[in-house]
Order: structure tokens, then sequence, then C-alpha cells
């Protein structure tokens, strides 16, 4: 059956099922409090007996899901996950943030944003959240000035790179399933995340402050008696180094990866496909390379050449891998969960609704990543079922169109972050925000980033 031809009984059936399952969702989330990865099979499984799948294969679409997203995806985030955290227990991360924020104060709301955005390149957002705090307090303490002008712009940094920029969770689920290019994505990821980092940053935590005039005084005491806390926990079954990484070899570890996927990506774009160098390029810019090359080299810089023995080491990155199970499991249920939908033919159904109505793939991504958004406040479970949902639109774009397809869903799935949001709680607690303060500045800095990025998505998509 073709998107070009009418509504059938099934497909309005397909589509009543498909509501229902993400009704199902949000329930169980958000009112039962159930796991994401529980619910997203829970979701997924009546979606698959509703649709009218045989029921002896209802399990086994959810399990071709499952292992398609994370046939791809979970390498990398465990890759992610062990750069993270040699990044953090080396002081890598503190010789970035010290290197950076030396200067003229009228530049530090810049210079946070950029260290978040460098710090937020192998961290998933609430770890570069727990580590920025601390830094962000001491800078305002340094300034004098309001939080909310430096904490605002360390915020869009690292929501910016969560919602836009590979390895994040969010967009590899996205490209997994939309089977769109890494490099590509991460070249114009990164184009789209520029401006609107600066936009929702510096310029919008300016404004921020002038709303919410909080000093660091309350949320710092919090901030500091917690980190004082983590720092005798982390003296207490860590080995800390015996010095301190480098500003260069801590820049060009993070970076590495970014720059491998980029000669990637450049070769796809300008090199003809019949180069002797395409096929070794091709392969050291895989995102799987990339970040294993920025893992080992990491071992070194953050490792090895700060004082931390083999066995050290090797439990380090043991410990780095307990707290993304629950991440990858969820973007595994979300891959069943799409597998579901598309088999059961809700992917099919919704087409055939936007071409009637003239809406693009691009808009009708970014739509259904802000409904899914609100509804559960996952960022993740809203990009891989909006992804899922707009796949068979998909099918025809160019590599290009492709990639701007998974970065418009990617915007969508930060908007307007709420109460059932966990990094909503993270921000009003670490800042020591009212609920009322937490939504006129993080709340309200989330949509700026996703409305902004579905305006520049749209753009390149006109000229490209």
């Amino acid at each position: 059956m073709t998107t070009s031809s009418p509504l059938s009984a099934h497909d309005i059936q397909v589509l009543i099922v498909a509501a229902a399952g993400i009704a199902i969702l949000v329930l169980l989330i958000v009112w039962l409090k159930v796991h994401a990865f529980l619910a997203l099979t829970i979701g997924a499984l009546f979606v698959g007996v509703g649709s009218g799948i045989p029921l002896e294969k209802v399990t086994a679409s959810y399990e071709n899901g499952v292992g398609g997203v994370l046939g791809y995806v979970g390498v990398l985030i465990a890759l992610g996950a062990m750069l993270g955290k040699l990044l953090a227990d080396s002081g890598g991360a503190d010789k970035l943030v010290e290197t950076l924020l030396r200067g003229r104060p009228a530049t530090l709301p810049w210079k946070m944003a950029l260290v978040a955005s460098i710090i937020g390149i192998p961290m998933f957002f609430e770890i570069g959240l727990v580590l920025l705090i601390p830094v962000v307090m001491l800078a305002v303490h340094r300034s004098k000035g309001p939080a909310m002008r430096l904490g605002i712009p360390a915020l869009a940094g690292l929501s910016v790179l969560h919602g836009f920029i590979p390895p994040h969770p969010g967009p590899l689920a996205a490209i997994a399933v939309l089977h769109a290019d890494v490099g590509v994505t991460l070249a114009f990821g990164l184009l789209i995340a520029i401006p609107t980092v600066a936009v929702a940053g510096p310029l919008f935590g300016a404004l921020a402050a002038r709303m919410v005039p909080i000093g660091a005084a309350g949320a710092g005491l919090a901030v500091t008696a917690t980190g004082a806390a983590a720092d005798g926990a982390a003296n207490a079954q860590d080995p800390r180094p015996s010095r301190s990484p480098s500003f260069a070899w801590t820049l060009i570890t993070l970076l590495s990866p970014l720059v491998l996927m980029l000669i990637k990506a450049g070769a796809d774009i300008w090199m003809d496909k019949t180069s002797a160098l395409r096929p070794a390029l091709d392969f050291i810019g895989d995102p799987v390379f990339a970040l294993l090359i920025a893992v080992l080299l990491a071992m070194v810089s953050f490792g090895t050449a700060v004082g931390f023995s083999a066995s050290q080491l090797a439990k380090k990155i043991g410990a780095s891998l307990t707290p993304v199970v629950g991440v990858m499991l969820i973007v595994g249920a979300g891959g069943g969960f799409k597998q579901a939908l598309v088999d059961g033919g809700t992917g099919t159904a919704i087409a055939k609704i936007a071409l009637a109505v003239g809406l693009s793939t691009l808009v009708l991504g970014w739509i259904v990543a802000v409904l899914i958004r609100l509804a559960t406040g996952s960022a993740t479970v809203a990009t891989v079922t909006a992804a899922g949902i707009v796949a068979p639109l998909a099918t025809g774009l160019s590599p290009n169109h492709l990639s701007l397809v998974v970065l418009a869903v990617g915007a969508g799935s930060l908007f307007f972050s709420h109460v059932n949001d966990a990094g909503f709680w993270l921000v009003k607690e670490y800042f020591g925000l009212t609920v009322g303060q937490t939504i006129k500045t993080w709340s309200l800095m989330e949509t700026i980033i996703s409305v902004m990025g579905l305006v520049l998505t749209f753009a390149l998509s006109l000229v490209l």
C-alpha cells in the first residue's frame, strides 16, 4: 500500500491504536511512574496487537526494533560514557574550565557556553550538569553577578549538544531509525548549534538574569554541600590523579572524534565515491572508530599521563557503564516501539495524512516530537518515537534532508521542559529556584532552542 492512496479503514484503526499507545506511555511514565523502558515495551506490544500484526510476530517485531537501534547506538553510548568518565575523573574538565574562564568578566557568559558545549560532547546532560554547576557558582561568586547570567549559557550549551549532536543518544537513535548519515548530521548540527547556543545562552541569559535576579548565595550553599559530600565519597572510592592533564591534550582528546567524523562528512560531500581514499576516510570517520580512538587517547591523556595505573583505568571504564544501562534500555525499547508502529502500518497512515495536508516531513517530525516531549518529559523517548513515526515519509529524501529531519526531531524533543522532566527539577534544585522561576528561565530557554532549531533546519532545507 502506498502513501498516495486514500486512507483506509485499517489506516484509521492503526492511527487510533497509535494514539492509544502514546496515551498508555504517558499514563505509565507520568502518572504511574513506571520506568520508561517498561512503558515503551508495554506500549510497543499494545500497538503491535492492536494494529493487526499476527500475534506470533508481535514480540519478534519489537525485538527487531530493539536490536536494530541498539546494535548501532549501544556501542556509541558506551564509548561516550567511558570518555566522559575519564574526562571528569582526571581533572580534564577542571583544566578546561580554568583555562577558558580567564579574561574579562564581560566575556564570561560566552566562555561559559563554550565550556559547556565542549564538556557536553562526550557527556550526558545530567552528568554534564552535575559537573558544571559548581563551576558556574564559582564563576558567579567571582564576578559578583546574577546566577542566571552564567547559568543559562552553560545550560544552553549542554542542552543543544544533547538534542542536536552525535554521539548523544537521542540524535544517534534518530539517525539509526531514519538511516541518516552521521557525518552530515554532525556538520549540520554544529552549524545550527552555534547560533542557537548564542541566542538561547548568553543573549537570553542577560534577559533571564533581569527576570530572575538571584545571586549564587542560596544555590551556592546547596551545591557546595552536595559537592563536598560527592567529593568525599569519590575520595573514599576512587583514586585521584597525581597530576592534571594539559589543556592542549584535553582539547585534542575531546575534539578528535568530531574532527574524524567531520572529515568523513567532507569526503561524502566533496569527494568522488570512486576515489581510492574514500574507503579509508569512511572507516576513520565512522562513529564507532572515531569514539574508540578518542577513548584510547583518553586512556593516555586522562589516564596513564595523570598517574592512573592500568588496573585503576580498567575499574573506571567499568564504572562508567553502570549509569548508562538505563539510557541504553530506553533507547532500545524506543526502537521496539518504533518498529511496532512501522510494521503495524501507523507510519504509512501518518504519511498519507501529511501528504494530503501538504505538511513536510521536517515540520511533522518537529510537531510529533514536541507533543511527546510535553506529554512524557523525556527528550530521548520523544526523539526515538517521533523518528519512527515519520520514517516512512523520509524514505525518498536526500542524505542532506534526512539529516535535517533528524535535527528537527531533536529540536522538537527539547521543547518546554516542565514538571514531568527530571532536568527541570535538577535545574530548580541546583540553582535554588522556585517552580515559577524555573519555568521563566530553564523552560523558556529550552523553548527558544527548540523553535530556533526548527527555524534553522527549515531554512537550510530551502537552500540545500
